[in-house]
């Protein structure tokens, strides 16, 4: 625990030195209309000075989350909300490990203004809309769903100067309506300009990073997503959790979100499962991965979610693995190894109940009624 503390203390540090520097950088909040576009012209990010960052199991998920701030600050999030115009993209070209085709994304950097954070789901949305709230350690303090104009409390007690929003526009329409449901979204309440991203060295994290997946490639994984440095109990539990889906939302009954992996399953063998409808407020999603926790590369490999699912007459939901174009709400990996990851958007109190690491076999749980077919 103390070096936990003497690390935290030292981010602290630096993160007010570069808060201080970097006041008067402060710059109006712009749309950025194509996140990729504006890589592509030189999008950079802007460092802070010094010596390296150790990465250590203790700076572990600030270090990641460094990552993530800056993949995304040379899509534009540090100058306003930077929209990804696309679906996610497959393979490491993601900018964010286990990224989800439910939805597009945009993207914010915002600084922390006297305890709190300030943004806005406009009134006319076209669709599912949210905001994420993550600080610098990787938590999701907040995940909004209501319309309207929000200035919501944030924990700075750990040394977070700033915020990463992410505003997810549901695909249940088709993509022509998320983009126009992005076009509706606005800079009220954003603070942009003056990030500087950790100095960490990205590939020892990416080495950690790799050997955090590692440990978790047999067996399912379920994920907690504590809301601040303080809900921390188990740092190894929240590494993992890091490592295999950052920006994950906590989960809360009914509005935000709950998420399950699967262990690795052989993509030469078929598989199904069937569960309980989850019947979660918004919907539920099934995306398969691969053995990086990275959408494949195949555009043909799809996701299934409960906007287009078929039901059972008995009000479950049957999921097939390489099972063949005939078989129910079918997704083929072509032959590849895969993991998948189960999404309740607006999860249910049963639902959460039945899904964590605690849990018993039980019908509400897909990686727990999961059974090889054979052809």
């Amino acid at each position: 625990m103390k070096t936990l503390t003497n690390a935290l203390t030292a981010i602290f540090i630096l993160s007010l030195t570069a808060f201080s520097q970097a006041q008067e950088k402060l710059s109006e909040s712009k749309i950025i209309k194509d996140a990729i576009a504006y890589q592509e012209a030189g999008g950079k990010a802007e460092f802070m000075k010094g010596e390296s960052l150790k990465v250590t199991d203790e700076t572990y998920g600030h270090a990641e989350t460094a990552k993530n701030y800056r993949n995304w600050m040379i899509k534009g999030a540090n100058e306003g909300i930077a929209h990804l115009r696309i679906k996610a993209p497959r393979g490491e070209k993601a900018p964010t490990v286990q990224m989800n085709h439910d939805c597009l994304y945009s993207v914010a950097i915002t600084k922390v203004i006297d305890g709190k954070i300030s943004f806005e789901i406009p009134e006319d949305v076209l669709v599912y809309t949210s905001v994420q709230v993550i600080d610098q350690f990787g938590h999701g303090q907040h995940y909004i769903v209501t319309k309207g104009k929000h200035t919501v409390d944030f924990d700075t007690s750990d040394g977070t100067t700033h915020a990463f929003l992410i505003f997810r526009s549901g695909l249940e329409k088709g993509i022509e309506a998320a983009r126009a449901n992005q076009d509706k979204l606005t800079t009220w309440g954003l603070a942009s300009g003056d990030f500087k991203v950790p100095n960490y060295n990205f590939d020892e994290v990416d080495a950690k990073t790799a050997e955090l997946r590692t440990e978790m490639t047999g067996k399912p994984f379920y994920y907690t997503f504590p809301r601040n440095e303080k809900e921390v109990t188990d740092r190894h539990q929240w590494n993992l959790e890091c490592a295999l889906g950052w920006g994950g939302a906590s989960p809360i009954a009914n509005e935000a979100n709950l998420y399950t992996n699967s262990k690795m399953y052989d993509g030469k063998k078929s598989y199904s499962t069937t569960f309980m409808n989850p019947q979660s407020v918004y919907f539920t999603s099934i995306t398969v991965y691969d053995a990086q926790r990275y959408l494949f590369e195949d555009e043909d490999i799809i996701n299934i979610n409960s906007n287009s699912w078929e039901v059972n007459s008995d009000n479950t939901v049957t999921i097939s693995f390489n099972c063949g174009d005939g078989a129910k709400n079918n997704i083929n990996t072509k032959g590849q190894d895969f993991t998948f990851t189960v999404r309740y958007y607006g999860v249910t109190e049963p639902v959460i109940r039945a899904n964590n690491k605690n849990s018993v076999p039980n019908p509400m749980n897909p990686m727990h009624t999961i059974v090889e077919v054979k052809q």
